[in-house]
């Protein structure tokens, strides 16, 4: 059974930061792309950012500059830096991978940004 578990949200002041991180296990494949997604209360989930198993990373117009995703392929892991921390960063950030058609998910961990 595929899990990714992901760690270290919390509450921190604006301007702050924070890197998440997420461990795979359970799989004996790689994931094509894994990633980092987020939702805030009373919105969709949206794409924050991912990362294919060749480095090729993508992130959403209002991360850029700010989030730096990264993954070991080797420890099966995906982490998100999260630079100078906006209000509208808060959400609950979902680690998620991808293997052909299939997509996995985490559990989830809440990134609180205080003013």
């Amino acid at each position: 059974q595929v899990q990714l578990v992901e760690s270290g949200g919390g509450l921190v002041q604006v301007g702050g930061s924070l890197r998440l991180s997420c461990a795979a296990s359970g799989h004996r494949f790689s994931f094509n792309s894994m990633g980092w997604y987020r939702q805030a209360p009373g919105k969709q989930r949206e794409l924050v950012a991912s990362i294919t198993s060749g480095g090729s990373t993508l992130y959403a117009d209002s991360v850029k500059g700010r989030f730096t995703i990264s993954r070991d392929n080797a420890k099966n892991t995906v982490s998100l830096q999260m630079n100078s921390l906006k209000p509208e960063d808060t959400a609950v950030y979902y680690c998620n991978g991808k293997f052909v058609s299939n997509a996995y998910w985490g559990q989830g961990t809440q990134v609180t940004i205080s003013s």
